[in-house]
């Protein structure tokens, strides 16, 4: 009987499961992406239907599905065997989910947040007060179906009855704060985090709740006390690493090719309710590198649908600087005078949609809202103008697109081009650090000259099989027993398959197999390219044989012995003619 390991892999396909993550372009009969991995430009990302594998020749990742999950979801094995149990519909069996290898504590901090927002859902259709939440949510345009989509519920206003209610369920107070859910006082007590609040479950990648948002609705609360409070930072739960709604936008966004980006969960829920897909929300945080490289996977372009102070909101600015400088084409949604996405939906879903279509781009926008805040005809609002428009403009990467905006701002301000250039000249840009934090960036391992020219050489045979004959019996003890094992076999089979290999061997094969695929040299080309690799490292064994002689024959020297110096030397040109003949 198969593994559960092996029954899920029969049942997933690489392409789809990786393809639900990022974009995936036809290669051949491979597929390539930029990596997710680590910064680039040029694709070297690539994933092969037929052996079921990925990687990325840029950073020398890769692997199976298990790993791809592990490794982008920043997970260990037993959740990532449980996400892809779900997605095959594989069911594990119970001893196997509780053995010490998989019963992670992660894994505990998920099952206490699915029955927390039972609890809250509970509370939100059976207690009396949850049932005004409920009216409330309903008054505000939220369907019924999309209260029941989004899981929304409502927190009771008692000091531990969602904490009463885990423990009865076996779990420890300890693990419960450790969701998020608790807080722990000065006595050591615990009592609930969410009181009196609707709750908004979060939701990761896959659909599984990993925090919460807990909003008051009472009229007699607003004011007096934090209008939302939000799960802090879990082994589950990062909001720098969160988008509200992308688990539902994904697939939406990859579609249309753009993201829209708002503040507020009503403004998500609202706008999916509308038929409008491809919205996600930031939920209080500005932009950061990891949602943008989350982003990255499906679209680089942004829709902006909240509000922006160019002369004071310098987070937002800042996360738009950021967006821009990683690639992304921003544009901004502009929303009727205090009105939210969730106002203009709940009065016309179809003016959200216009609103939507009517997008300008990010300098555009900062030129109309700058302008219509201070007086151009004065010399105050002329200087306030270019105060706020030129650390923008100089930010500019392209000169053209540069120079453009100078000759419109010189145009509105009636001003000399030369004095717009010479002012913005004296603007200082602040050094942001764009991308991510420092343990995030990749180191890779050296190889040393020779391990990069057997991996060529073999791609290389192993995209021609028939050019192995280049390769002499005498030749086969220069390579490392991983390498010479392979060509070995070439030698007496030219259609090898892993099949043939231990299972260490089979993976490195796999790999050198996709090498050989992607690869677009012709048969020559690839043979020359062969023969060069090979008499480079023939060379470098003979080069490290006259070496050691050379030890030798000083040796030889210190103990007088003539007969063997003159065997040496004798040896050692006639390497030396070798080398001098290729």
């Amino acid at each position: 009987m198969n593994s559960p390991v092996e029954e899920i892999k029969n049942r997933l396909d690489v392409v789809e499961v990786i393809g639900s993550y990022i974009k995936l372009q036809k290669a051949g009969a491979n597929y390539r992406a930029v990596c997710p991995f680590h910064s680039e430009k040029k694709p070297s990302f690539f994933v092969s239907p037929v052996r079921q594998i990925w990687h990325c020749f840029g950073c020398s990742s890769g692997g199976d599905i298990f790993k791809f999950v592990m490794q982008i979801e920043g997970i260990e094995f037993g959740d990532a065997l449980r996400m892809l149990a779900q997605k095959a519909g594989v069911e594990l069996k119970r001893e196997r989910m509780e053995s010490a290898v998989l019963k992670t504590e992660r894994q505990r901090l998920y099952e206490i947040c699915e029955l927390a927002t039972r609890f809250f859902e509970k509370q939100l259709e059976e207690s009396l007060v949850g049932k005004e939440a409920k009216n409330y949510l309903l008054g505000r345009g939220i369907s019924e179906e999309s209260i029941k989509k989004w899981q929304i519920g409502y927190s009771p206003d008692t000091w531990q009855g969602l904490s009463d209610f885990l423990v009865s369920k076996d779990y420890k107070k300890e693990e419960i704060e450790k969701a998020g859910l608790t807080v722990k006082n000065e006595q050591g007590g615990y009592y609930d985090r969410f009181r009196g609040r609707i709750i908004f479950p979060v939701f990761d990648l896959n659909s599984q709740v990993v925090g919460y948002g807990g909003r008051v609705f009472k009229e007699k609360d607003k004011g007096e006390i934090a209008k939302y409070v939000n799960t802090p930072n879990t082994a589950l739960y990062d909001k720098s690493r969160i988008l509200y709604g992308l688990d539902r936008a994904k697939v939406a966004i990859r579609k249309e090719n753009v993201c829209v980006l708002v503040e507020g969960y009503t403004d998500t829920i609202l706008s999916h309710q509308a038929g409008v897909l491809n919205v996600v929300s930031v939920s209080g945080t500005a932009l950061t590198p990891f949602q943008l490289k989350i982003l990255k996977r499906y679209t680089e372009n942004l829709l902006i649908g909240f509000d922006m102070d160019i002369a004071g909101d310098t987070a937002t600015k800042k996360g738009i600087d950021l967006a821009i400088n990683q690639g992304f084409n921003v544009k901004v949604i502009t929303m009727p005078e205090d009105m939210d996405p969730a106002d203009v939906i709940s009065k016309n879903p179809e003016d959200w949609k216009k609103i939507i279509q009517q997008d300008k781009s990010i300098l555009d926008f900062y030129f109309e809202t700058t302008f219509a805040k201070f007086d151009r005809k004065g010399i105050d609002g002329k200087k306030q103008i270019s105060k706020n428009l030129l650390p923008v403009i100089k930010k500019i990467p392209n000169q053209i697109e540069q120079s453009f905006w100078v000759q419109k701002l010189a145009t509105e301000l009636e001003a000399k081009e030369e004095d717009i250039l010479k002012e913005m000249a004296k603007v200082k840009i602040e050094e942001d650090v764009y991308g991510l934090e420092p343990e995030e960036v990749i180191s890779l391992p050296s190889k040393s000259r020779k391990e990069l020219l057997e991996e060529r050489l073999l791609t290389m045979i192993l995209k021609f099989p028939q050019n192995i004959n280049i390769i002499k019996e005498t030749d086969i003890c220069f390579f490392s027993p991983q390498t010479a094992k392979i060509l070995e076999e070439v030698k007496k089979n030219q259609n090898i398959s892993q099949k043939d290999f231990s299972e260490e061997l089979a993976d490195c094969l796999n790999l050198f197999f996709l090498k050989a695929e992607i690869e677009e040299l012709a048969e020559n080309d690839a043979l020359l390219e062969a023969q060069i690799c090979l008499r480079e490292i023939q060379s470098m064994e003979t080069r490290n044989k006259l070496e050691k002689i050379s030890l030798e024959i000083k040796k030889a020297e210190e103990d007088k012995d003539f007969k063997k110096i003159e065997e040496l030397t004798k040896e050692f040109h006639q390497l030396t003619k070798e080398i001098c003949e290729k």
